[in-house]
């Protein structure tokens, strides 16, 4: 089974940045120049990039994000990108910029239909559903709002509509690097017999390992990049 790293590029009015549990408050920027970041992972060797529109997410202005999505895909990357495709149209213009996959999150939960057009329409290869979980229930809207659908019904609900990829976030360790939910996110793809990426708490090259050895079908590295804690051509070595 194929095990893919995927370096995060988190956006917030044109930067690069990370968040706390997914706190705008608790927000470092890292880089005012998105394209230049998602070349030093390429170069590093990484395959696919995972890009978030912070602004979307949270329902605010994106246009500044938009522009620099543009720049990171002229690179000609993989790209998994996702926050605030509440649309069908929002959902097709990132398609027809040359989003690899798109990753529906807060419509999942919202707007479910939608999600099962969108797999009948573009195929589960050019779709995924991001499922961010605190204790064990459904977060939507940025994660500022807490949903009573536990992770794992949502999952067997999207995979009644074709859906293969499901990525899996623990709020409560999202850029804290406590490490990944490895037995949450094990039970999750057990349980929903999808492929599962796993999400938030990544801090060195022993959670990467572990999350492979889990037999999940890859990881989000993030934070702990930007703070070196993870060199990416060494991780790509040992685990991609």
């Amino acid at each position: 089974m194929s095990f893919t790293i995927y370096p995060a590029i988190d956006l917030r009015n044109g930067k690069v940045v990370r968040l706390k549990a997914g706190d705008p408050k608790q927000m470092k920027a890292y880089s005012a120049e998105p394209a230049e970041t998602a070349k030093r992972w390429l170069s590093a060797g990484a395959n696919w990039l995972h890009v978030v529109n912070l602004d979307g997410a949270f329902g605010e202005n994106d246009s500044t994000n938009q522009f620099a999505l543009e720049s990171i895909l002229k690179l000609g990357a993989r790209v998994q990108f996702g926050g605030g495709l509440r649309s069908m149209q929002a959902l097709e213009k990132v398609l027809e910029l040359g989003v690899s996959r798109a990753v529906l999150g807060t419509i999942a939960i919202e707007q479910p239909e939608l999600v099962k057009d969108a797999l009948q329409k573009f195929g589960a290869e050019k779709i995924a559903v991001g499922i961010d979980a605190r204790d064990g229930f459904v977060s939507v809207r940025g994660w500022k709002k807490d949903s009573k659908i536990l992770a794992t019904e949502l999952a067997l609900q999207m995979r009644t509509f074709g859906l293969a990829t499901v990525i899996f976030t623990d709020i409560r360790r999202d850029g804290l690097g406590s490490g990944l939910n490895i037995s949450a996110t094990k039970a999750l793809m057990q349980s929903s017999g999808l492929a599962v990426i796993a999400s938030g708490g990544v801090h060195t090259l022993a959670d990467v390992i572990a999350a492979r050895e889990a037999k999940l079908s890859g990881a989000i590295v993030g934070r702990a990049l930007y703070e070196g804690t993870i060199e990416l051509a060494d991780c790509l070595r040992q685990c991609g």
